[in-house]
């Protein structure tokens, strides 16, 4: 998905062999060792021909490898999620300069001075739309709450399967827009065709958006989704109140976004192996209490750093100026 995102946007892109370590059994750990190694050497030649400036890091365990081969030239790690990952908390060794999203993240890092809080960076044309003209673009009626629902670039199986069980109840009293990935996309096919008539128009699903994502994120009262890195960026500039349904694996990066969020009154969490029993009423509930929801997207509304990109590129800039004085620590 990243190659075709990048490629549309009109970048070159190199891909380089990688392979992660945090996790993994004992079977795999010698081949992704390998290819680790493969990548430092395929990375070293890549820096080598394209000379860069600086070198900037969000994660990955690409990641790895390519700040082996460019330990000598300056860069700056961002961390899009509130803890970093595994990557990030290698990559940080070599970074001059590390950009966080909130500065809870501060305490998982040593040299307080390479630290900025920047927020997080999002897509300029998604600040575009209003509420009501992504309303009309999608055609939704104007005076009947709507439902964002998605799971992440590939979708989520267990969201969407609880939300396809419930559809007929929550079209009822709301709009909703699923954009379910593309691995899920015959089932919620197959459950709109199944809705009566008047329900049917008010159910959207799309198996995946770019363009409209913006759209889609302005229309909505209410969302449904993981809470990936991207959550802390696009809800707050919608001060969109959320209903998080962290990905089921202890310690993984998501609980600590959802805890976050969750803590600031900007949203609640719905555990995935509780969802389908409580979904519903979950979500009925929180669309029928403005009071609660005005709380919400408040909260949320706070959480953003408008200037997040910019801050962004003037680290890149300042480190990219002082490659050609040396790095600086």
């Amino acid at each position: 998905m990243e190659e075709d995102l990048v490629t549309r946007a009109g970048y070159q892109i190199t891909t380089l062999p990688a392979a992660g370590l945090h996790g993994v059994g004992a079977r795999a750990l010698p081949g992704n060792l390998l290819q680790i190694w493969s990548g430092f050497w395929a990375a070293r030649k890549l820096l080598a021909e394209f000379k860069p400036q600086a070198l900037f890091f969000t994660g990955g365990f690409v990641a790895a490898p390519v700040a082996l081969a460019g330990s000598n030239i300056p860069t700056l790690a961002f961390v899009p999620d509130v803890k970093p990952g595994f990557a990030l908390r290698f990559v940080a060794r070599f970074a001059d300069r590390i950009a966080l999203v909130t500065e809870k993240s501060a305490s998982y890092f040593s040299r307080p001075q390479r630290l900025h809080t920047t927020g997080y960076p999002v897509r300029k044309d998604l600040a575009k739309w209003k509420k009501e003209v992504a309303r009309a673009h999608f055609g939704l009626q104007p005076d009947l709450p709507v439902l964002l629902v998605f799971g992440g670039s590939k979708g989520a199986r267990s969201i969407n399967q609880a939300l396809t069980s419930v559809l007929p109840r929550l079209l009822k009293n709301t709009q909703i827009i699923h954009i379910s990935g593309s691995l899920n996309w015959p089932e919620s096919q197959a459950a709109a065709s199944q809705l009566p008539k008047e329900l049917a128009a008010r159910y959207l699903a799309f198996h995946y958006l770019h363009d409209d994502m913006g759209a889609a994120l302005a229309a909505a009262d209410l969302v449904l989704s993981r809470a990936g890195a991207s959550t802390l960026g696009e809800f707050p500039l919608f001060g969109l109140p959320a209903v998080l349904v962290p990905i089921p694996f202890k310690q993984h990066l998501q609980h600590v976004n959802a805890a976050y969020l969750e803590k600031t009154g900007a949203a609640i969490i719905l555990e995935d192996k509780s969802m389908s029993d409580h979904l519903a009423s979950t979500i009925l509930g929180l669309l029928s209490d403005s009071d609660q929801l005005s709380k919400m997207s408040a909260a949320m509304q706070k959480l953003h750093q408008p200037n997040a990109a910019q801050q962004i590129a003037q680290l890149l800039r300042g480190l990219a100026g002082d490659s050609k004085e040396g790095r600086r620590t």
